[in-house]
């Protein structure tokens, strides 16, 4: 397991998110790196509502499955990157707020397979709304040309 202690972890988890011009497009921050748990928040956009005006389902995976992903990225080795292989998403109320919270966890740590659990929380004036829930299962990858952290 990594030293999530280690600036090191924190800043290759950083480095990464900044690459992901789909995090970006969403508005979306890395807000805490903590060994096995990983948030994301996003404010609300209307540019990312369906036709009701609620924040879309597949905004609300996409900030899952980079949540539970960068949760697996604290238990891993620094030369190992991950790829999503599977997810499940329950959508569990609207989601209207002022802003989201996405929290990864892992829930079994593995050198090859990685199982996490992601919860979406509408931010509002009020005590946060869980909106949906996610199961990730992420494959670990070492030496793969083109794929790195």
């Amino acid at each position: 397991m990594s030293d999530i202690g280690s600036e090191d972890v924190h800043e290759r988890i950083r480095q990464s998110f900044a690459r992901q011009g789909a995090m970006e497009t969403l508005g979306a921050e890395l807000t805490r790196i903590s060994q096995g748990v990983v948030e994301i928040e996003l404010p609300f956009d209307v540019k990312l509502t369906q036709q009701h005006g609620i924040l879309h389902a597949g905004v609300i995976s996409a900030a899952l499955d980079s949540a539970c992903s960068y949760a697996a990225y604290t238990v891993v080795a620094a030369d190992a990157s991950l790829l999503t292989i599977e997810f499940k998403v329950n959508l569990l109320s609207p989601g209207r707020g002022d802003r989201f919270l996405f929290r990864g966890e892992i829930t079994k740590p593995g050198s090859t397979i990685i199982v996490a659990d992601g919860r979406g929380y509408a931010v509002g004036d009020g005590p946060a709304k869980l909106i949906a829930s996610m199961t990730s299962t992420l494959m670990v990858v070492r030496g793969r040309e083109g794929i790195t952290g």
